[in-house]
C-alpha cells in the first residue's frame, strides 16, 4: 500500500518559486523514515536537511517536485486563489505518484475543504488534509525536507548573481535588494512576486 506525503516551501517568500514536493513509500516502510531521524524541516539545520534529503530520495519508492513561478503566483493572488493554485499543484503530485492515500499539509483554514479540492482535481484520490501535517506525520515531514532543500537550491542559484538574502520579508537584506533594484530600474526582475504586500509597499513608496 503506497502512502504519499506532500508539503510546500517558500509560500511566504517575496521572491523565487513556491515549491511543492511529494514522496511515496510502502506503508510498511514508514518506520524506516522515522529511523533516519526525519522530522519537520523547520526543526532541522540546513546541513541536516541536506543529509536527510539524500537519504530520503534513496529510501522512497518515488518522489516528485513541482516549482510554481512568481508569475503564476501573482496571477493567482490577483484572483484571490493562491490556495487553489497550491491545491492544483498538490493534485498534480498526487496524480504523478498515484498512491493509495495522500497526507497533505493544508494551507487553507479549512483542511477538509482543501483535501476535497485536491481529491477532485486528482480524479478522486484519497486525501487526508491537516494543519501542521509536517509535524504530525513522518511522511509529510520527509516531503517538507525535499521541498525545503529544493527551494533553497533555487534561491542559491539566484544568490550567485544577486545579493538578495533569504527571500523572506523578515530579512532586511531581501527588502534592501528589492528596494534598490526597483529604485534603479523602475521595474522588478521576473523572480520577484510583485503581488506580495511588502513588494507593493516598496513600489508605491518609490
Amino acid at each position: 500500500m503506497q502512502i504519499c506525503g506532500i508539503d510546500d516551501a517558500g509560500r511566504g517568500s517575496m521572491l523565487g518559486p513556491l515549491v511543492i514536493a511529494g514522496i511515496s513509500i510502502e506503508k510498511k516502510n514508514l518506520r524506516k523514515l522515522s529511523a533516519l531521524g526525519v522530522k519537520d524541516s523547520k526543526k532541522l539545520s540546513p546541513k541536516k536537511r541536506q543529509e536527510l534529503y539524500k537519504s530520503i530520495i534513496q529510501l522512497v519508492d518515488d518522489y516528485y517536485v513541482a516549482k510554481i513561478t512568481p508569475r503564476s503566483i501573482d496571477a493567482s493572488v490577483k484572483k484571490h486563489c493562491l490556495n487553489g493554485l497550491e491545491a492544483k499543484y498538490m493534485a498534480k503530485v498526487v496524480s504523478k505518484l498515484d498512491p493509495h492515500t495522500s497526507y497533505v499539509d493544508s494551507c487553507d483554514v479549512n483542511p477538509k475543504r482543501f483535501g476535497k479540492e485536491i481529491s477532485t482535481l486528482s480524479d478522486n484520490h484519497k486525501i487526508k488534509s491537516y494543519h501542521h501535517a509536517d509535524s504530525k506525520f513522518v511522511i509529510v515531514s520527509a516531503a517538507s525536507i525535499i521541498a525545503k532543500v529544493s527551494r533553497d537550491l533555487a534561491i542559491e542559484k539566484l544568490q550567485k548573481t544577486y545579493d538578495l538574502g533569504s527571500g523572506y520579508p523578515s530579512d532586511s537584506k531581501t527588502v534592501k535588494f528589492v528596494t534598490k533594484y526597483f529604485q534603479k530600474n523602475k521595474s522588478l526582475p521576473t523572480f520577484v512576486r510583485k503581488s506580495w504586500k511588502p513588494v507593493q509597499a516598496i513600489i508605491s513608496k518609490n
